[in-house]
């Protein structure tokens, strides 16, 4: 059993629930400090042993995390709108463990996402080299929020390569790919998982591999997670095929 609890400034501990699994308590960690609405320190007490320790888990997890997305009639804006919410607990962090990357979706699947906010379509997100840190990271995923407010009113046509982001006049500089091939949840969180660290097997009926090639990717353990790495995670989200 792992407990979500809220420390004060003095050190004392109140329990705020109880939770069956490690990443559903940090799941609920982020979703309680993203709707606070002063600082509050939450912890999660129990078990040290990570729940994800190799891609293959965190590819399960991310894929079911986006196939209940889906199921609950989830868009991709609202989806990436409430990762960004529930990732500001996370902003002075160097780098993720791969349980707190699965709790990030988790979280992301169920807290109500905030509205779009106009700024953001016209703000510089550019980069000055690669993206290194929680800003940086959310940078590449304002850039792509954006984009899809874009498809709102300025509808494009698909082609065999995907989509453009229509970008139109007073955009400001995005970091990310104009190129967008995934519109859902679930096709976008289970791209950016395969597409960034692997994890998969024919048989999760999500990828089908071409004639002659592997039917999975090789299982690996996973070290702590970077903002670097997070960033072409999600890049993969949303080009990866």
């Amino acid at each position: 059993m792992w407990d979500v609890m809220l420390q004060d400034d003095s050190g004392s501990r109140v329990k705020i629930a109880g939770h069956p699994t490690r990443i559903s308590a940090l799941a609920q960690m982020l979703t309680l400090e993203s709707a606070a609405a002063q600082q509050q320190h939450y912890l999660v007490e129990g078990p040290g042993t990570p729940e994800l320790a190799t891609n293959r888990d965190l590819y399960l997890h991310v894929l079911r995390t986006g196939r209940d997305a889906r199921a609950a009639s989830w868009s991709l804006s609202a989806f990436l709108r409430s990762l960004w919410k529930v990732s500001a607990g996370l902003r002075t962090r160097a780098s993720l463990s791969p349980d707190e990357v699965g709790a990030l979706f988790a979280a992301a699947g169920s807290t109500p996402p905030p509205p779009f906010d106009p700024a953001w379509s016209g703000k510089d997100l550019s980069l000055t080299g690669d993206p290194e840190t929680y800003a940086d990271w959310e940078r590449v995923l304002l850039s792509q929020i954006a984009d899809l407010e874009d498809f709102v009113t300025h509808p494009s046509s698909r082609d065999a390569k995907g989509v453009q982001a229509p970008r139109p006049a007073g955009t400001g500089a995005r970091p990310t790919p104009a190129l967008w091939r995934n519109f859902d949840p679930a096709a976008y969180a289970e791209c950016a998982v395969a597409g960034s660290f692997g994890g998969w097997h024919r048989d999760d009926g999500a990828r089908v591999p071409r004639t002659g090639a592997p039917d999975h990717s090789p299982v690996r353990e996973l070290p702590d997670i970077t903002w670097r790495e997070l960033s072409r995670l999600i890049v993969c989200g949303q080009i990866f095929e």
